[in-house]
């Protein structure tokens, strides 16, 4: 009886694990269940521009307010460092009920200031971004026989230097209805009283939410028709929606009648896949272009590091090995290149304090973007949970300060003989050099949004909330990790270092312009899907193809690991022994050709991109992730390069 117990408590085990796959959407929040009739509140968020990149308050422009004031949605860490203000408005329906010509309000007669603000807003093309059920609203368009889709819809329009609003809005609601298994039908065991009753089948009828679509009208209303309609009236005339004409200007000292109507559609889309109109991965044969165009690169420089390792390493390490000791003496005196500079090979660089540091920054944010797009390709970073991707990226950068802490520390402790007098400084540096290159760039840019009283200035609060992350979490971890470098043995270098440095030939070519030139390899790895992700960032698009910026990831890890441990192959080839920084920026380099790129697609592509203040915001941003791929890539170069540079004269023998 007991095996069969055991076997029943598997079966049952088995079968709630595949039951959990049908009721589980891992990317979002569990299904809403609408009743036919309930409410559903439209929530608002920031009002976005591809023209100025600065969001604004919904309720900065002259719209209908909810009754019971303006409340803020419970936002995280993510949300509000992206520019996210989710608010509630006086949008309402209820589940099922396709209603018309329902009035929401009048607003004030239009004062000078509101109606120049409204004007700017119009000028500078700015999206009003409505949510329904943690959907965003979508638009549809058509265009020389394509269908375009839009997240929110503009403000108004400008037509012969007048200005229309778009001050009717007729929504469609996509509904799927409720479809909900329990395990007790999955099993047929009949034992349904073993199952919670929250889980069992409802009678009621529902419905869930799946799609969400807007069309915006500009539409004349009569102000004195609506002076007795309270809010959710009935408006006396029937309203016409024609998304092709406009036709309600906006005049200082009159007053803008907002209308609505819903009608609730039945549709196919299922739960899991209600996102998927949001998320259509377009341009795939792209994506794969770019990840051949990876492999090609790495192929071309795998064939030049094979060479190097088993035609010209090992045969000249065999030669020398063969040889007695009085001939490797003679050998050594008719011998160029790698073999001359054994003794100064692990000479320290100058500033190595400030090279381990940036070593120990680089581990940690290269491990955050490896784990977090992994995470985010399995689903767990969604769009459908705003701002994860940015609360996961701090998470995870927090949590590596101790592989930070123990790199720098132990590499630090290698280059320098192995003392661990000093752990603590050098600790301490690697927690505030990026960290500190971050917040000196992001208030910059704060204070400019805050002079802008844009959304996308970080409050006061959230500013504290930051500086305690960083000096309670991240720099505590650091020193934990700096603890233990210090307490680890250093890395033993295979030869000894002579006490006089060996003078470095004179060189045809600057060796410096060989180390900027090697980023272009790099570069050419991840181009293509820069292109994307800056579009992403920048033209609000959604970027969800994270599969496969992992994998290119990984690819421009590759590359600049061969493209670093080549470019040393070669100076110690001219007998040039101080590779320690320039295997370190070339592969750091490629952070230039991208920060050259930005800039190109600022005057290619961002050609609507207006005022000093929103370029500004732009470069910055870019200066920012600039600065911390550089470290990134860097990093992976000069410890490929330290790793073939130990196996390469360890393989010597010496007196």
């Amino acid at each position: 009886m007991g095996v069969f117990n055991q076997f029943r408590i598997w079966v049952l085990t088995i079968c709630l694990v595949f039951q959990s796959g049908y009721g589980f959407y891992l990317p979002g929040s569990y299904p809403h269940k609408y009743g036919v009739g309930d409410e559903l509140w439209v929530k608002v968020n920031s009002l976005t521009s591809i023209d100025t990149e600065m969001p604004f308050s919904y309720y900065s422009l002259p719209f209908c307010t909810p009754d019971g004031g303006i409340k803020d949605s419970a936002e995280n860490l993510g949300e509000l460092l992206m520019g996210d203000r989710i608010e509630n408005s006086p949008y309402r329906f209820n589940m099922y009920k396709n209603e018309t010509e329902i009035f929401l309000c009048k607003t004030d007669p239009l004062s000078a200031e509101k109606f120049n603000i409204l004007k700017d807003r119009i000028d500078e093309m700015y999206q009003v971004n409505l949510i329904l059920d943690n959907l965003p609203a979508i638009r549809y368009t058509k265009k020389e026989g394509f269908v375009l889709w839009w997240t929110g819809y503009p403000v108004g329009v400008k037509l012969q230097d007048v200005y229309y609003i778009f001050n009717h809005l007729k929504f469609n609601v996509l509904v799927h209805k409720y479809e909900e298994t329990n395990v007790a039908g999955v099993m047929g065991t009949g034992d349904a009283d073993m199952i919670p009753s929250g889980k069992m089948k409802s009678n009621v009828p529902g419905y869930m939410v799946v799609g969400f679509e807007v069309i915006p009208c500009s539409v004349t209303h009569n102000v004195d028709s609506v002076k007795n309609l309270q809010k959710y009236g009935k408006y006396p005339t029937a309203v016409k929606c024609d998304p092709n004409t406009v036709s309600m200007s906006i005049k200082e000292g009159q007053p803008i009648v907002f209308t609505y109507e819903v009608t609730f559609e039945e549709s196919d889309i299922k739960w899991p896949s209600r996102w998927d109109a949001y998320l259509k991965m377009e341009g795939s044969k792209v994506h794969w272009f770019s990840i051949l165009n990876s492999l090609m690169v790495i192929t071309f420089l795998a064939g030049i590091v094979l060479v190097i390792f088993l035609r010209t390493v090992r045969r000249d390490l065999t030669r020398y090995e063969e040889l007695d000791k009085e001939a490797q003496a003679q050998m050594n005196e008719e011998l160029s290149g790698w073999k001359l500079v054994v003794g100064d090979v692990f000479r320290a660089p100058t500033n190595p304090s400030l090279l381990c540091i940036m070593v120990g920054d680089g581990v940690q944010i290269l491990g955050m973007a490896v784990v977090t797009i992994l995470f985010a390709a399995l689903g767990f970073m969604s769009p459908a949970s705003r701002g994860t991707l940015v609360t996961g990226m701090l998470f995870f950068y927090m949590i590596l300060g101790i592989a930070a802490g123990y790199v720098a520390v132990r590499l630090w402790r290698t280059i320098g003989g192995g003392d661990h007098i000093g752990w603590v400084s050098v600790s301490w540096k690697a927690a505030c050099f990026f960290p500190g290159i971050a917040f000196l760039i992001l208030t910059t840019l704060n204070f400019l949004l805050w002079g802008s009283h844009s959304t996308g200035a970080i409050p006061l609060s959230l500013f504290v909330i930051l500086l305690l992350l960083w000096f309670c979490i991240s720099v505590p971890l650091t020193l934990v990790g700096g603890y233990f470098g210090a307490k680890a043995s250093p890395i033993e270098f295979p030869v000894r270092t002579n006490q006089i440095p060996r003078e470095i030939p004179a060189q045809k070519y600057p060796s410096w312009l060989l180390v900027l030139g090697a980023g272009t390899l790099p570069f050419g790895t991840l181009f293509i899907e820069l292109f994307f992700i800056m579009s992403s960032i920048w033209l609000g698009r959604v970027y969800y193809v994270f599969g496969f910026l992992f994998i290119v990831l990984m690819l421009l890890v590759v590359v600049c690991a061969e493209v670093s441990l080549v470019l040393t192959y070669m100076h110690l080839c001219v007998e040039d022994w101080k590779w320690w920084w320039k295997s370190f920026f070339a592969s750091g380099s490629v952070a230039i050709y991208i920060f050259l790129y930005s800039v190109n697609y600022l005057v290619f592509d961002l050609k609507s991109l207006s005022g000093p203040v929103s370029a500004t915001l732009y470069l910055g941003y870019s200066l920012f992730m600039v600065v911390a791929i550089m470290l990134a890539t860097g990093t992976v170069g000069f410890l490929s390069s330290f790793w073939f540079v130990h196996y390469l004269f360890s393989s010597v023998k010496l007196d």
